[in-house]
Order: structure tokens, then sequence, then C-alpha cells
């Protein structure tokens, strides 16, 4: 029993170590990411407390109430736009380790330089085809049509682009940051069976 709950600590230390890997060198774009996801993540709890209100209110008071799950929906999709950005700082974005982790360190930057140049390319794309929506939409403020009726059209597509151009400057410095390391596995799923 006692090494089942020394291998349970050791794999809650590991955990938390991965989870809050922000052991990156930080220049000023990192800041900003930094800045926008450590502030943002506390309207999770603020998501929390209007679900436990709006839960408490229609099953207790029986009485619900016509705003708590727009809300809700509105405080997630800013946390998920921003995560984006914290996600990729963090280098814990999608790629496929198979090949990236059996190729040698020359073969990787140039994987790297084709991830960071679709990156870039996907960005551009959303940007200029959701410029004109987004615009028209806050310009007009742009409501959700219900009966709250809150402008989350008018925030969100606006922050989406905001976000997808963050994510983009993110890729870049990351490139030029990681460029000169060795190489590393990113993902090693032998640490997780220790």
């Amino acid at each position: 029993m006692r090494d089942k709950e020394l291998q349970d600590k050791q794999l809650q230390e590991q955990s938390e170590k991965v989870a809050s890997k922000d052991d990156f060198p930080i220049n000023w774009i990192d800041r900003i990411s930094l800045f926008l996801s450590h502030t943002i993540k506390y309207l999770i709890p603020v998501i929390v407390i209007v679900m436990m209100y709006e839960i408490f209110m229609r099953y207790v008071l029986l009485k619900p109430t016509l705003w708590a799950n727009e809300l809700c929906l509105w405080l997630a999709g800013v946390c998920y736009l921003v995560g984006g950005i914290y996600a990729t700082r963090l280098r814990s974005h999608i790629r496929i380790v198979l090949l990236y982790d059996w190729v040698g360190r020359p073969t990787q930057r140039i994987f790297d330089i084709i991830s960071t140049l679709i990156i870039v390319l996907f960005a551009a794309a959303v940007i200029y085809g959701g410029m004109e929506d987004a615009y028209r939409s806050f310009i007009n403020w742009e409501r959700f049509a219900t009966y709250w009726d809150p402008p989350i059209p008018a925030t969100m597509k606006p922050l989406t682009l905001i976000c997808v151009f963050l994510i983009a400057v993110q890729s870049v410095n990351n490139l030029i940051i990681d460029w000169r390391n060795p190489k590393e596995k990113q993902y090693d799923p032998s640490k997780e069976l220790k």
C-alpha cells in the first residue's frame, strides 16, 4: 500500500509539473499571452457560480433565469479563445509526435517551419475572411437575438480575430525561441509509467 501511495504522489507531482510547464523564456510576446491567459482564467469560477445560481433558481425556487446560460456561453467562449493562445505558448497544441520524435533536429526544424507557416497562413485567411463581418457586428453592436439579447456576436467575432492573430504571433515567437534548442521529445509516454 505504501508503494501505491508513493506512486500516486509521484504521478501527482509529475502531472503538476507538466500542467504548469512555464519554463520557456519570456519576452514581450509571452508577457501578453501570459497576462491575457492568467487574467481570463478568473472567468472560470464566475461561470461556476453563475451555473450554481441558475441550478438553485431553477430546481429549488422553480424560477429559472433567462440570462445565466447565455452569460456562461459568452464567458466560456472567451476562455476557449484565450486558452488557444496559452496552449500555443506552452507548445501543447496538436503535433504528430510519432514522426516528429523519430527524425533528427534539422528535420524537426523543417517541420517547425512548415507548421508555423501553415498557422500563419490560416490566421491570415481567417482574419482576411472575417474582418468585414467582425467589423460590421461590432459597429452595429450585433446582439444574440434572444430574450436577454446580449451582444455576444459583437464581442466574440472581433475577439476571435484578435486571438487568431495572437496565436500566429505566438507560433512565430515559439519558432524563434526553439530554433537553437537541441532535439528533445515533446511527449514521452514512458514518463507516465514511472
